[in-house]
């Protein structure tokens, strides 16, 4: 399925800056209407090492009101989550009634990490994709409007991006060893990838894959992709 993804898909620059600022001022209204109309907000960010995750997160909250959101951003587990059923740090991170939580990788990571890295049992990971879509459903039935996307590159386009961070010293803290061993296992990760999409896209909760080749095509398309859902959620 990833395979047939239109990597190609460019925007320009001029499109890019003409399109950028209103829809930064469209969230920031919608942002007041997730506070006034008393919804949580869950927003989920997955995809590849490298493939701009951070980059649309900072310009999807650029004009948000501070006090409204929070941005999770989802490492190993430790302390009290690492003692508990793996959603429960999850649970205690959800956004409450008119605020915004956008997670930096999620709940997802037990049917891609920990089930490629051997982190967790098959019968766990296997199990996961039950437990994960009810636990989508209890939140959509809360109300909450819950929007998910995998941002998708190549391969030879996050070598590439890789190879600048290595070598830009303001870059190079975003790469670690870890990123490298998982490059290696490339093709295990997609089809882990490739089976999380197709057993967890959801009428409740579908999956928005955004073609991340090009960033500022991905940074356009995930704020488009969130204004529209909140204009149809809030009327």
């Amino acid at each position: 399925m990833l395979d047939k993804i239109d990597l190609t898909l460019q925007l320009p620059r001029e499109a890019y800056l003409e399109q950028l600022e209103p829809l930064q001022n469209e969230l920031h209204l919608l942002g007041f209407q997730v506070y006034r109309q008393k919804r949580p907000l869950l927003i989920v960010f997955e995809g590849w090492d490298a493939s701009g995750k951070g980059g649309a997160i900072k310009r999807l909250t650029a004009r948000l009101d501070p006090r409204g959101y929070v941005v999770w951003p989802i490492a190993a587990p430790h302390g009290d989550d690492r003692d508990h059923h793996y959603l429960y740090r999850f649970w205690r991170r959800l956004p409450e009634q008119g605020q915004i939580a956008i997670f930096d990788r999620s709940w997802y990571g037990r049917v891609l990490v920990e089930r490629v890295e051997g982190f967790c049992t098959e019968a766990q990971w296997k199990r996961a994709f039950m437990e994960i879509n009810q636990f989508e459903r209890q939140l959509a039935d809360f109300g909450t409007i819950l929007l998910k996307f995998w941002m998708h590159i190549s391969e030879d386009e996050q070598l590439k991006r890789f190879q600048e961070r290595q070598h830009i010293d303001y870059k190079s803290w975003k790469l670690t060893d870890e990123d490298w061993r998982n490059r290696a296992k490339w093709a295990d990760y997609q089809r882990a990838a490739e089976e999380m999409l197709l057993k967890t896209s959801t009428r409740t909760a579908q999956w928005t894959i955004v073609e991340a080749n090009d960033k500022l095509h991905s940074r356009i398309k995930v704020l488009r992709t969130v204004a529209d859902r909140l204009r149809r959620e809030l009327e």
